[in-house]
């Protein structure tokens, strides 16, 4: 009763009434929500920390912006579901702040779509060294399956592709990158493909803001090539995945292209199989068989393993061991 109470409290007032509308419709940072608003930022933030604090809201940051979205997953989270379901779609109010949503939603567009064109050529470049696109997101969910999944990690998300792929299939699921224009990117195309369910953050690969065994599926596409330390970045992975979840790495089989190296940023030419089931039977992991993409000159691995459903992590072996 307590809870309920302070949520409606919370929710009780025309601008956080707003607020909490705006958010359910993205994540929007505290600039965006004082433009749509026409009101004072501290204004607007004394509004979202209560909201915050309710449990209606969820707060991140991302460089210098904060964002803000819906909360997800928790009774707090159902009652913010449940009052925007109650607002009425005829609202002049709402309405004009809708409006003044997709504007925002528009300036967003047209700098995500100016970064991509400036990167453009660069990704083009890579894609045109390996199997087709389709043949090889085609495998890729073949290897994923068509089963239901709770929550999902996509790691390195870059431009979200792998979100709007496995979209349909996910509960709810979270893309990590480390790049602003990246995230920029990813958050403009789960807008316009209406995904409201998965969300992108700002975060690095080998400290993962996720909880352990948290995660159903996580997925590294075409990223560990960037890692000088790639079984860390493997470690950490699996360190979300849940005990019968899974981990899939796609990623390129070893080559010579050493302008991949010079000109864009790979840290590594390539994982030979042996590498990485090496590394998944380190972290007690099981492996898959891998699938293999022939290109030229570039060959795609699809590695994938699964987490025992009695798995205990290297530390834990290691401390029974002491035990012992």
């Amino acid at each position: 009763m307590d809870k309920l109470l302070t949520g409606l409290r919370a929710a009780g007032e025309l601008t956080r009434l707003r607020l909490l509308a705006l958010c359910a419709h993205g994540e929007l940072s505290v600039t965006e929500l004082t433009q749509i608003l026409s009101q004072s930022q501290p204004r607007i933030s004394r509004h979202l920390k209560l909201l915050v604090e309710a449990g209606l809201l969820t707060r991140f940051r991302e460089g210098n912006l904060v964002f803000y979205r819906i909360a997800e997953g928790t009774e707090d989270a159902h009652l913010a579901r449940t009052l925007v379901d109650l607002l009425p779609g005829d609202d002049t109010t709402l309405n004009r702040d809708l409006q003044r949503l997709d504007q925002i939603r528009q300036q967003r567009a047209a700098v995500a779509e100016q970064y991509f064109q400036d990167n453009a050529e660069r990704w083009n470049e890579i894609r045109a060294m390996h199997v087709p696109e389709q043949e090889l997101e085609n495998t890729f969910l073949s290897v994923v399956g068509k089963k239901p999944i709770g929550n999902f990690l996509d790691i390195g998300t870059g431009t979200g592709r792998i979100l709007e792929l496995l979209a349909p299939q996910a509960e709810r699921g979270t893309g990590i990158d480390n790049s602003s224009g990246m995230l920029s990117l990813a958050r403009t195309s789960l807008e316009q493909a209406g995904i409201k369910h998965l969300q992108v953050r700002k975060g690095d690969m080998y400290s993962l803001p996720i909880d352990d065994n948290s995660i159903d599926l996580a997925t590294l596409h075409l990223v560990l090539h960037y890692s000088m330390e790639p079984a860390q970045v493997i470690a950490e992975a699996s360190r979300t995945v849940k005990p019968g979840g899974r981990l899939v790495i796609v990623d390129f089989a070893p080559h010579q292209e050493e302008a991949l190296r010079s000109e864009h940023q790979h840290q590594r030419l390539g994982f030979a199989d042996k590498e990485i089931t090496a590394i998944f039977e380190r972290l007690a992991l099981k492996a898959g068989k891998t699938q293999v993409l022939s290109g030229n000159p570039l060959t795609v691995n699809i590695w994938h393993a699964s987490k025992p459903v009695n798995h205990k992590s290297i530390a834990d072996t290691a401390a029974t061991q002491q035990l012992h």
